[in-house]
């Protein structure tokens, strides 16, 4: 590799906040490119998806009760 790669394709590299929330929401959409996948696997770690994946579900869930709450009091 030389100096001029993109440091995001190694595998040393983290990921942003963009990224990780860009593949929670894939996640649960069940879409994911394997570039991004692969991504994924090299520059983050489980633990960060899970606390991302689990955040997200709650807010999700929570969302669905309010949601299901507004509907049944109108």
């Amino acid at each position: 590799m030389t100096n001029s790669d993109n440091d995001t394709d190694t595998p040393a590299a983290k990921l942003s906040w963009r990224h990780l929330l860009q593949s929670i929401f894939a996640a649960a959409l069940g879409v994911q490119s394997a570039k991004n996948r692969e991504r994924d696997f090299s520059g983050g770690s489980p633990g960060m998806f899970i606390v991302a994946g689990l955040v997200f579900a709650a807010i999700f869930v929570g969302s669905l009760a309010l949601l299901v709450q507004w509907i049944v009091a109108h």
